[in-house]
C-alpha cells in the first residue's frame, strides 16, 4: 500500500509541474521564461517516468529520465545561442520579434486588430451607507410561516 501512495504522490507532483510549465508556456512572451517552463514540462514527465518505473520494480523509467536530461542539455545550448541570436538583432527577448525575422520575399505577418465594440457601461449594484438599517423586507413576511 505504502508504494501505490508514493506512486500517486509522484504522479501527481509530476503532473503539476508539467501544468504548470504548459500554462507557463503558453501565457508568457519571454523566450528564457518559455524555455523554461518548456524544461519544467520535461521534469514532470521525467518525475512520472521514474515514478512508474519504481512502482513496476524496472529500469525502463530511468534510461529514459537519462535520454531526457540529454535531450534537455542539448536544448539548453541551442535555447542560449537562439537567444544570443534574436537579442543580438532586435534588443529584446519578445517573441513577437521572431516575426521581423523572414526572408524578403515573405510579408511580415500583422495580427488581426478587433474592432471595439461599445457596451452600456454596468450597473453596479448600490450599498446601503454604514450604520444605516435597510428598510425591512415587508413582502418577504407576509410569506413566512410563523413558529
Amino acid at each position: 500500500m505504502d508504494e501505490v501512495a508514493l506512486l500517486n504522490n509522484s504522479l501527481i507532483v509530476g503532473a503539476l509541474l508539467f501544468g504548470l510549465g504548459l500554462i507557463g508556456f503558453l501565457a508568457r512572451r519571454n523566450m528564457i521564461v518559455m524555455f523554461l517552463c518548456a524544461e519544467m514540462m520535461l521534469q514532470g514527465v521525467a518525475v512520472s517516468l521514474i515514478a512508474w518505473g519504481r512502482y513496476h520494480n524496472d529500469w525502463g523509467g530511468q534510461m529514459l529520465v537519462v535520454f531526457i536530461l540529454t535531450v534537455a542539455a542539448c536544448e539548453a545550448g541551442l535555447m542560449l545561442a537562439l537567444v544570443l541570436m534574436l537579442f543580438q538583432r532586435s534588443g529584446r527577448l519578445d517573441i513577437a520579434a521572431w516575426s521581423e525575422l523572414r526572408e524578403e520575399s515573405i510579408p511580415a505577418y500583422k495580427d488581426q486588430e478587433l474592432d471595439e465594440f461599445v457596451s452600456e457601461p454596468q450597473q453596479w449594484p448600490k450599498l446601503t451607507v454604514a450604520g444605516v438599517q435597510p428598510p425591512p423586507d415587508t413582502e418577504g413576511d407576509e410569506h413566512r410561516e410563523q413558529m
